[in-house]
């Protein structure tokens, strides 16, 4: 009874994977993967790092579109005795691979004297599809357990197992910006989120020689809502010195599934086997672990709600101007992750918040040509509890690099490269997955970014 319950313990694994505030962008703008410190900014890009710069920024339009193409790993070496005769090695990596070939980034913002208007649309949490071809461990060891269980061991099947989701959040901001006094600005706005995702996944263990088909798991979930942001901003500019600071509030979402399939189940011949080898308790069995099933597919079924927040995030930036044509800018980040609400309040088991310190520096060659780089240091408040199969993360380095040609005096065209070099996370355990048997699992990621845009100015 106790292992038939792992396919309870399965099935409610499988809707763990969310954005959180560990899935927040902060790179809508060519600028920041070039440079990364963009907080003290009065270009284009300001409407969303330092809304309340553009008070010192160009008179008149500005039109900004943006184009990023990241490429990103999110493997799992998973070292534990039951992958030997799954996988050859009591050690496997499952490797996962994130896309979004086109992440686009819009902005545009009108001055005139003492006030502007500006607005950007972007991908403004997590962005991206990622598939594990061979399913991921918390499926495949427990299934394979449930089953050694009943003496059906992993060479008398075969496996058959995927796990795939998207995750968008999708947002569209507006500003307001007024000069206060001729060095102090501020601006207020608020950014509509769209969240957009879903969770594919399935395991099936078939072709038992006497039993046949053994157990189905099958998961298509999609979910999508809304969720507000207010922003506030200041910043202080005198001469070569620009101080700002900027807070976005808690965005609370709340996201609906529309369960498109939502099943576990156990073959015929398995559950005559259960049966035969207790005719008296056997049935009783069966019965118990469909109450159970129900009963944990509940937060999985059409139009129940999982939460999604994205936290509140605080940020300060100095900028510099060394000379009129060197430039360089330090900032900080603080998510408070901890408050942001999540599935079965899992923000709790995080040991804190997110804090980051970002620094760049840019440098124009001539009235042509500008080249900048940066580099960022992203520490989570992780803890092992925290981290699942489904949604890990890693603390990080990232560098960046880049330019821009200014083609006239309109249109600027801006290019990037940035890399993200991530620490692993090792999670040991002495009953890995309730199986009473020591395992680890270590989560690595990569991350390479190209990017392109446009800026134009009226």
């Amino acid at each position: 009874m106790k292992k038939s319950i792992m396919l309870v313990l399965l099935l409610a694994s499988a809707a763990m994977a969310q954005a959180g505030g560990l899935m927040t962008n902060t790179n809508y703008h060519i600028a920041f993967d070039r440079m990364f410190a963009r907080g003290a900014t009065f270009d284009i890009d300001a409407a969303f790092s330092n809304p309340a710069g553009l008070a010192w920024g160009h008179e008149g339009w500005q039109l900004s579109f943006n184009w990023q193409s990241p490429h990103q790993n999110r493997d799992i070496t998973t070292s534990f005795p039951m992958l030997q005769p799954m996988y050859g090695s009591p050690e496997h990596k499952f490797h996962g691979k994130a896309t979004a070939p086109f992440v686009p980034g819009l902005f545009a913002s009108y001055k005139h004297d003492r006030w502007a208007l500006s607005a950007m649309l972007g991908i403004v949490g997590s962005g991206g599809f990622v598939e594990y071809k061979e399913g991921v461990p918390m499926f495949n060891v427990l299934l394979a357990s449930m089953l050694a269980a009943k003496q059906v061991t992993p060479d008398q099947y075969n496996i058959d197992s995927q796990m795939k989701g998207k995750q968008y959040i999708y947002g569209g901001q507006l500003n307001f910006t007024y000069r206060i006094v001729d060095c102090l600005s501020a601006a207020v706005g608020l950014r509509a989120n769209y969240y957009d995702g879903y969770y594919r996944g399935h395991v099936i263990a078939n072709g038992h020689p006497v039993l046949g088909d053994l157990v189905s798991l099958e998961l298509d979930v999609d979910q999508r809502g809304w969720g507000f942001t207010p922003v506030v901003s200041v910043d202080y500019h005198q001469g070569a010195l620009t101080l700002a600071a900027k807070y976005e509030f808690r965005t609370k979402l709340n996201i609906p599934n529309t369960t498109n399939v939502l099943k576990a189940e156990m073959g015929k011949g398995l559950q005559q086997a259960i049966v035969a080898a207790d005719p008296t308790g056997g049935p009783a069995t069966l019965q118990a672990i469909a109450a159970t099933l129900d009963a944990k597919m509940q937060p999985y079924k059409d139009g129940e709600k999982t939460r999604y927040d994205m936290p509140s995030l605080l940020t300060f930036a100095a900028g510099y101007e060394f000379s009129p044509n060197v430039r360089a800018a330090v900032e900080y980040h603080f998510f408070d992750d901890k408050h942001a609400k999540m599935s079965a309040n899992r923000q709790e088991k995080l040991s804190g918040g997110t804090h980051e310190i970002l620094a760049g520096v840019e440098w124009d060659i001539n009235k042509t040509f500008t080249v900048s780089m940066g580099g960022q240091r992203t520490d989570y408040g992780l803890a092992d509890e925290y981290q699942t199969n489904t949604s890990f993360a890693c603390d990080s380095y990232s560098i960046g690099l880049g330019g821009a040609v200014n083609l006239n005096e309109k249109l600027r065209l801006n290019f990037s490269y940035f890399t993200t070099l991530y620490s692993d996370y090792t999670v040991n355990s002495a009953s890995y997955l309730g199986t009473g048997i020591a395992g680890s699992d270590t989560y690595s990621r990569t991350n390479n970014v190209f990017g392109v845009g446009i800026d134009y100015k009226f």
